[in-house]
């Protein structure tokens, strides 16, 4: 597995490690009025957060980031890049409270179509911004400098 320098974090006994979990994420785009623009869906918690899941057993991990943009997104129609452009870590709540890092691989998916009845929409909230704008909005400095690069 390739890892960037920021994927790595401080374990407790002071030594540089890969994150224990690893999600996989689509930074759907489209061209807009005045520009690019990215989608942000609402997380469980209300915070604007890319569409993404865990890998799934027999398929690709660009195919499955597509699947959660569908998922989460209502990305009807779109074509992901094989590749990620990029990861950062964050933060899992694991089922008993604890907090572990968590490595998120990001793919693009270039947005042909969307819809309104998707499965997650009556869960999530849904926007399209400027990729600047949407760094503003994200928690995550890794996934804030990918959307500044973007």
């Amino acid at each position: 597995m390739r890892a960037d320098v920021g994927s790595f974090f401080m374990s407790q006994s002071g030594h540089h490690t890969l994150p224990a979990h690893r999600q996989l994420a689509a930074l759907c785009y489209r061209k807009g009025p005045t520009g690019r623009e990215v989608l942000l869906v609402t997380s469980s918690t209300g915070r604007w957060i890319l569409p993404k899941g865990w890998p799934m057993g027999g398929k690709k991990p660009a195919e499955a980031a597509l699947i959660e943009a569908w998922e989460e997104g209502g990305v009807k129609k779109g074509k992901v890049a094989r590749t990620p452009i990029g990861s950062f870590v964050g933060t899992k709540i694991t089922p008993s409270g604890d907090e572990e890092p968590c490595r998120t691989d990001v793919y693009a998916v270039k947005v042909e179509k969307t819809v309104a009845d998707y499965p997650e929409a009556q869960r999530r909230d849904r926007i399209w911004v400027s990729p600047r704008v949407a760094a503003d909005m994200v928690h995550e400095d890794g996934l804030r400098e990918i959307l500044l690069r973007f």
